[in-house]
């Protein structure tokens, strides 16, 4: 999939936020996106190539943290034209007997299969009239290259004050980790989590006031953008000279873990993912089959953030329906610290590509106790 183009279609769907906790996968979308343009024709091809151009795709075969898979299930009586027969590899293809129940049990446990169990089900169900379903499952597991700490965290002010937290700490000397960005939103304070093998997370803490709406598509575009700004200038950053026994910066994180789980029905807003058109009436899709319309098309998404690591996984559906037509010398050393405690975005990123594979919005983190 194109990066630009999918990091693109995150950032907007993001832009479209309340503020309510949440987490979503434009990378998880923009495949199935790609290839319903492949095969659409009149308007509607023009609206999904707008969102989602398919140049050569990123290859996320050889990533020691990442699957895609992808997959097509059509009716035995769906007459499926030669080039989509051709064209899509037969491990992809399967199946729909005509019967819901034992369709939705078989697509259902593909679900599962390709997200470790994080995500148990297709998130469209499968009626009388669906012709055909596709389907995209990405998941990814990987561990910090440098755990963090547990640690209890109370805030004392802000939405979270006097709540007893599951809280995460580190103590190191990477002070490029944190990042201060000026952006249209206002500075953000910009963290990298960096995982061990190739997908990193990012934590974004923007001004109180701002919600996801503002602080994920600003994060996205801060991706790959030196710090602008003081790094004291970020917000929720504090900067100190301390005694230490060298002169090492350090840099102290708090935050907290969180697990985030959300469901989206794409057809909301039909026009963010290229869908107007091809969710009424007519022959949108002749390289597939005649007469096909978008029916349903739904997202559910999971996240952990831990001390240890972090996993997630969307599974993403469309389903088509019959169309009409230590002790030493004393030194002074530089100590900076960012407190996560309130309201906050993430995003999950291949360092490789710089692909956003998931953003999300915590709200409601993790407490115990």
């Amino acid at each position: 999939m194109s990066t630009i183009a999918a990091n693109a279609l995150t950032a907007r769907w993001a832009s479209l936020l309340d503020a309510d906790q949440t987490v979503l996968s434009g990378a998880g979308v923009h495949p199935l996106l790609a290839l319903l343009a492949r095969y659409a024709a009149g308007p509607a091809r023009d609206e999904l190539l707008a969102v989602a151009p398919d140049p050569a795709p990123l290859d996320l075969d050889r990533s020691p943290t990442t699957r895609l898979a992808l997959a097509a299930w059509a009716r035995r009586d769906l007459p499926l034209t030669e080039r989509w027969r051709r064209e899509t590899p037969a491990a992809m293809r399967g199946e729909l007997t005509g019967e819901p129940a034992h369709d939705q049990a078989a697509l259902d446990a593909w679900a599962a299969a390709h997200t470790d169990g994080l995500v148990h089900r297709l998130p469209v169900r499968v009626e009388p009239a669906t012709r055909m379903v596709l389907a995209s499952a990405l998941s990814l597991r990987t561990e910090w290259a440098e755990p963090l700490r547990d640690a209890w965290c109370q805030p004392t002010v802000g939405p979270w004050r006097g709540r007893r937290l599951a809280g995460l700490h580190r103590l190191s000397h990477d002070i490029d980790a944190l990042r201060a960005v000026d952006t249209p939103t206002g500075p953000l304070s910009v963290l990298t989590v960096r995982g061990a093998k190739d997908v990193d997370v990012v934590l974004a803490l923007g001004a109180p006031e701002h919600g996801p709406a503002e602080v994920l598509p600003a994060a996205i575009g801060t991706l790959g953008v030196p710090s602008a700004l003081p790094v004291a200038a970020g917000p929720g950053v504090d900067e100190q000279v301390v005694d230490a026994s060298d002169d090492r910066p350090e840099l102290l994180v708090r935050t907290v873990g969180f697990t985030v789980s959300a469901d989206h029905d794409l057809l909301r807003r039909p026009a963010t993912f290229g869908l107007a058109t091809a969710v009424g009436d007519g022959d949108h899709f002749p390289g597939i089959a005649r007469l096909l319309a978008v029916s349903q098309a739904r997202q559910s998404v999971t996240a952990t953030f831990s001390a240890t690591g972090f996993r997630a996984a969307a599974v993403t559906a469309v389903a088509m329906r019959a169309g009409s037509a230590a002790p030493g010398r004393t030194a002074r050393r530089r100590r900076v610290r960012l407190d996560i405690d309130r309201p906050f975005g993430f995003l999950a990123v291949h360092r490789a590509s710089g692909l956003v594979l998931l953003a999300g919005w915590v709200t409601d983190p993790d407490g115990r106790g």
